[in-house]
C-alpha cells in the first residue's frame, strides 16, 4: 500500500436495485490532501460513510493505519484517529464555542460526551488552553463565550475545525467544507485549510467548487455512478478531455 494511510479496496455498496459504489479502490498517502469530484449522485458521500462505519460496504473492505476498519463503529473509528467534517456543520448550538471545542477533547480522552467532574484540574486547564489556542488561530477567540447557533455558516464552519482538529486526528474527511459559503468565507477556509495542510495532517476531502480543489489538493479521483473514471494529479485531471467536459466546464 505504499505510504498509504487509507486503504479501500474493492467496495461495493447498493441501495435495493441501486449500485451506489463499484469496485472502489483507492489509496490517500500520508500527509496528502485527496480531492473526491464528480456530479450529484457519483456515490461520493456514501463512499466517506462507508470509510467511517455509517455505512457497512457489500463487499469490500477499508484500510487505516494498517488496521482493517470495516465492521467497526463510527465512534471506534473516531478514537483511531479519523475525523469527518459534514456538509452542515454538526455543532452544539445551545453551547459556548469555547465549550464546543471542550467536548469532543473530553470525548477523545474519556470515551464519553460528559465532561468529567473526576477528571484532574491540571488536564482540562490543558484542554481550555489548547480550545482557547484552537479558536484564535481560527479568528474566534473574541466570541467564545457566545452560543455557537449565533454564528455564520463560515463560522461554524470553522468552529468545526477546530472541535476536530482538538482530537489531533491522523485523517481528516470533508464533505463539502464550503457549501453554502459566500466567496469571502469560501477564501478564508482554503486558508484555514492551506494551513492544516502544512501541519503534515492526512485530508480527504469531497467539494464541486472547483477553485477550492485545485487550491487544496495534491491528488484527485473522478467519481461518476459509483465508479472512479480518472484519477492522477490535479494537472493530469484538469487535462483529462473526458473530466473536462464532464465536471469542469471545459475550463482550464
Amino acid at each position: 500500500m505504499s505510504n498509504a494511510v487509507l486503504h479501500v479496496s474493492n467496495v461495493q455498496k447498493s441501495f435495493g436495485g441501486l449500485r451506489a459504489l463499484t469496485d472502489i479502490d483507492l489509496e490517500v498517502e500520508q500527509g496528502k490532501t485527496h480531492a473526491i469530484i464528480g456530479p450529484n449522485g457519483a456515490g461520493k458521500s456514501t463512499l466517506l460513510n462507508v470509510c467511517i462505519g455509517r455505512l457497512p460496504p457489500d463487499s469490500g473492505k477499508v484500510i487505516f493505519a494498517g488496521q482493517t476498519i470495516t465492521g467497526r463503529a463510527p465512534y471506534e473509528i473516531n478514537q483511531l484517529g479519523v475525523a469527518r467534517v459534514f456538509q452542515t456543520p454538526e455543532i452544539f448550538p445551545d453551547l459556548s464555542l469555547l465549550q464546543n471545542v471542550m467536548v469532543p477533547a473530553f470525548a477523545k480522552r474519556d470515551g464519553t460526551f460528559r465532561m468529567n467532574a473526576l477528571s484532574s484540574l491540571e488536564k482540562e486547564k490543558e484542554l481550555r488552553a489548547e480550545a482557547e489556542h484552537l479558536l484564535e488561530e481560527f479568528g474566534l477567540l473574541h466570541l467564545y463565550a457566545k452560543q455557537a447557533a449565533s454564528l455564520s455558516r463560515g463560522d461554524k464552519r470553522r468552529l468545526e475545525l477546530a472541535m476536530c482538529l482538538i482530537q489531533h486526528p491522523k485523517l481528516l474527511l470533508l464533505d463539502e467544507p464550503t457549501a453554502g459559503m459566500s466567496r469571502h468565507d469560501t477564501n478564508r477556509t482554503i486558508d484555514l485549510l492551506q494551513r492544516i495542510k502544512e501541519r503534515g495532517m492526512t485530508k480527504v476531502i469531497i467539494e464541486h467548487d472547483m477553485h477550492v480543489v485545485f487550491s487544496l489538493a495534491d491528488r484527485i479521483s473522478v467519481l461518476a455512478q459509483g465508479k472512479i473514471i480518472a484519477e492522477g494529479a490535479p494537472d493530469e485531471v484538469r487535462g483529462n478531455p473526458k473530466v473536462q467536459e464532464a465536471y469542469l466546464g471545459g475550463a482550464h
